[in-house]
């Protein structure tokens, strides 16, 4: 019995050896990677609160807008923030290895054959913003497979700094798996470049330039000049006119809360302002955006900080018509050669003035405080979006003036009021 006993016991051995050498224990490679993902597992009996879900709009590498059955969040639309780890920015600020994080996540839920959420406890709790839930987001990569960690995943290639990582249900596996990526140098502490960060110096363009091809700037460092318009949820919407097409360009510049004293007051309405700053496309607003400014105190003529050039301007609020917003536009560039764009693209987040819009209805978001006017001129139709009190039921049936900044999102157009006294019945 003994030699028997000693029998199993090495084949006991040699088969786990040949597990490890073979990666089968615990997803271990030949180099000595261990996948901690494939570690851990979901358990749906568990006693925290767990949702289904769908990606509706992705923000960065660690917060995701996700829609949600109703009984989780009353508008369906849970805006998650991902527990025990930080990526590096890629909205507001563009840092290195952010756009890389916002990529991976993107890339892994949006092959995702399901995702549940997963709170760290039997109730769905809020970050320190309010206005966000900390969630674990658990994503099953083909139908059948078992459930990945994503939070677990960021943090195992490198693509998350700690943030309260121990202090979780999952804390033990994550502090190993972020203290492997360290000891592999993965992506964050590889001590490399960052192949999708710009490096180089502000490209100096026209907004002109930025509007037609904007994918062509994409996390890019740029500068041009422009009139500060409209100031609204710490961004500015900078406009200038191209004197050769007669066309005013816009964008919306996000300062975020990169900017105090000096350098918010450069950003006044009617000022001529020289912008620096890093093109995003910004997802849960389906439009491109200028992130990344700043405003140096101690060195002023930095060439990295804004400028002010020259104040007193007008906002331009270009007088069009519904017809001319879906039209084609040709424009000629510095070769000669023509190109079609859809005006309304080329319209995005710049200020226009239009008569005579006859308002077909209304509807209201009470919970966000907005009214939306279905309106139709000579046919064509458009919606104006508006603050609930600057809109009354009596405006249905007649005809409306609008100033407002053009949006165009999926091929429909709207026009989106801020300020009172920009939306008049005639």
């Amino acid at each position: 019995m003994k030699t028997l006993r000693n029998l199993f016991s090495l084949l006991l051995t040699l088969t786990l050896l040949l597990c490890t050498a073979s990666g089968a224990v615990a997803g271990t490679t030949d180099d000595g990677f261990v996948d901690y993902v494939a570690q851990l597992k979901l358990n749906m009996s568990s006693a925290t609160a767990k949702t289904s879900a769908t990606v509706r709009t992705h923000v960065d590498g660690d917060t995701v807008h996700f829609d949600v059955p109703e009984s989780v969040c009353a508008d369906g639309v849970l805006k998650a923030r991902f527990l025990a780890l930080n990526t590096p920015e890629s909205t507001g600020k563009i840092e290195e290895y952010g756009v890389a994080a916002s990529h991976f996540t993107q890339e892994k839920l949006a092959s995702a054959a399901s995702i549940i959420l997963e709170s760290d406890s039997d109730r769905w709790e809020l970050d320190s913003t309010g206005g966000r839930m900390l969630v674990w987001v658990w994503y099953q990569p083909s139908e059948g497979a078992e459930y990945r960690n994503l939070n677990l995943e960021l943090l195992q290639n490198g693509y998350a700094r700690a943030y309260s990582t121990a202090n979780n249900q999952y804390g033990s596996i994550c502090s190993s798996a972020l203290d492997q990526a360290r000891q592999f140098k993965l992506n964050l502490y590889s001590g490399q470049p960052d192949p999708d960060f710009y490096y180089g110096d502000a490209i100096e363009l026209t907004l002109r330039e930025l509007r037609c091809h904007p994918e062509a700037y994409q996390n890019k460092k740029v500068a041009f000049n422009g009139i500060v318009t409209l100031v609204h949820n710490n961004s500015v919407y900078v406009e200038s006119l191209d004197a050769e097409s007669g066309i005013v360009f816009g964008i919306s510049v996000y300062y975020g809360f990169n900017l105090s004293g000096k350098g918010l007051s450069i950003l006044t309405p009617g000022n001529e302002v020289r912008i620096v700053g890093s093109v995003q496309y910004y997802a849960a607003g389906d439009h491109w955006q200028i992130s990344d400014v700043s405003y140096r105190m101690m060195k002023p003529k930095d060439p990295g900080n804004i400028q002010l050039l020259s104040e007193g301007h007008e906002p331009y609020y270009t007088e069009t018509t519904l017809a001319q917003l879906m039209a084609q536009t040709v424009l000629t560039d510095e070769n000669g050669e023509e190109a079609a764009y859809a005006h309304a693209d080329l319209a995005q987040n710049t200020s226009a003035e239009l008569h005579k819009l006859h308002v077909l209805s209304i509807s209201r978001d009470d919970e966000n405080s907005r009214a939306y006017l279905t309106v139709e001129q000579d046919g064509q139709q458009m919606t104006v979006i508006a603050p609930s009190s600057f809109v009354t039921d009596e405006m249905v049936g007649q005809s409306i003036t609008v100033r407002g900044f053009v949006e165009h999102s999926s091929g429909n157009v709207a026009v989106r009021v801020y300020e009172t006294g920009l939306l008049l019945a005639e």
